[in-house]
């Protein structure tokens, strides 16, 4: 039998090794949230971290094997990368044959003017940058690597440091650049599969590249932020309730509005007591 390149041991993997964590999860959140459609022209985007890259090699495999006729576009944002950072990002593009898009921005020199922490600002600008760089090449959808943890990480943050009950929605229209759309096919996804298909490969992806965050990390040691308080959260919940991070991700799909007290739709306050008037 002829051996198989890297890439096809890759992507086989995908259908068969990680077939239960990986590519059910994937099929399960476009089905369920219908997030491709009929002649979509998408671009994935990439930013050179594991979940991204794994989001190409999922959508090459549907857009292949599927019943649904689209077109892709991996789209590469480079905000101020280092020389090595964007080598790294062309050097695994080309090892998993991803046929990436690349243009430059200074996003990162914005960002790097701003007191405090870049990052709500940095992905801000990113993601218009994104929007507008894909309609340009014609695309209707951009899809993100946001995957299941992000979705319950951000849910117990909104309460936990916001005070609102606030989720992560697998699609959403764009505000701001008309017929486009927002799509996270990774939304059934956890985290912990992803690292353990990257570690299985021994691929080597990007963190943060961000000079100011780095700077930061340098200076006050590992950073503490919200999110990585409440990973370790999540961490210590599933020792003794191993399903909390499913319960979590369920109670989003299982709003039980009328025993709230208080909620906003549309920007639109409502409180409990309407029901009475």
């Amino acid at each position: 039998m002829k051996e198989l390149s890297f890439c096809q041991q890759v992507e086989q993997s995908i259908i068969k090794r990680y077939r239960r964590n990986l590519w059910r999860p994937f099929i399960e959140a476009v089905q369920t949230y219908r997030l491709i459609e009929e002649g979509d022209k998408i671009a994935v985007c990439i930013s050179g971290g594991k979940d991204s890259m794994l989001l190409a090699k999922l959508m090459q495999e549907l857009q292949r094997h599927g019943h649904t006729q689209f077109d892709l576009v991996f789209l590469v944002m480079d905000p101020g990368y280092t020389p090595a950072n964007r080598a790294q990002i062309e050097s695994n593009a080309e090892k998993l044959q991803i046929p990436v898009t690349v243009f430059s921005s200074d996003i990162f020199e914005v960002a790097d003017s701003v007191d405090g922490s870049p990052c709500y600002l940095c992905a801000r600008m990113r993601r218009g940058c994104l929007y507008a760089k894909a309609q340009e090449l014609g695309c209707n959808k951009i899809a993100l690597g946001h995957h299941k943890s992000d979705v319950i990480e951000t849910t117990l943050m909104g309460m936990i440091y916001g005070a609102q009950i606030q989720g992560m929605l697998p699609k959403l229209d764009s505000a701001n650049f008309p017929g486009m759309q927002l799509i996270r096919p990774m939304y059934c996804i956890l985290e912990e599969d992803i690292i353990r298909w990257s570690q299985a490969h021994e691929l080597k992806f990007l963190q943060c590249a961000c000079k100011k965050t780095e700077r930061l990390a340098l200076k006050d040691g590992a950073m503490p932020s919200a999110r990585s308080a409440t990973k370790e959260l999540i961490a210590t919940l599933k020792l003794t309730i191993p399903e909390v991070e499913n319960h979590i991700f369920r109670s989003i799909h299982n709003v039980q509005l009328d025993t709230l007290v208080g909620y906003k739709s549309k920007g639109v306050e409502h409180s409990f007591e309407e029901r009475w008037d």
